[in-house]
């Protein structure tokens, strides 16, 4: 049996992204995928975080990569914070806060850990 990907309380899962409004403040969570910075992105940062339900998009400006930039760079599992965006179709979140939780992928092999139960709260 495989465990699902860890997901703390409260946050969305991919496949529901499409449900808030456009503006509106979420929290997704998921593995870091990918991580790119193209040079002509002036300082942008884009992240594609996966859960058990799919991809997500984030969107990491400058200034928020600034704040947030160990996370950014060396984490495995992020907890992202922002205001969902919607452009040609593609649905993005554009973070304000990061929080690297990849201490949780080593709690996985607990079997009295919730996370590797697949255990829903919030």
């Amino acid at each position: 049996m495989t465990h699902p990907l860890p997901r703390p309380p409260s946050a969305l899962v991919a496949a529901r992204l499409d449900a808030p409004r456009p503006g509106a403040r979420v929290t997704v969570a998921g593995l870091v995928l990918l991580r790119q910075r193209p040079g002509t992105a002036q300082g942008v940062v884009f992240v594609t975080l996966e859960d058990e339900t799919g991809v997500v998009n984030v969107v990491i400006w400058r200034k928020v990569f600034e704040r947030f930039r160990r996370a950014v760079i060396a984490g495995r599992l992020l907890r992202v914070t922002g205001r969902v965006e919607r452009q040609n179709g593609v649905v993005h979140v554009v973070a304000d806060l990061i929080e690297d939780l990849s201490p949780l992928l080593d709690r996985l092999s607990d079997p009295d850990c919730a996370l590797s139960q697949g255990a829903e709260t919030g």
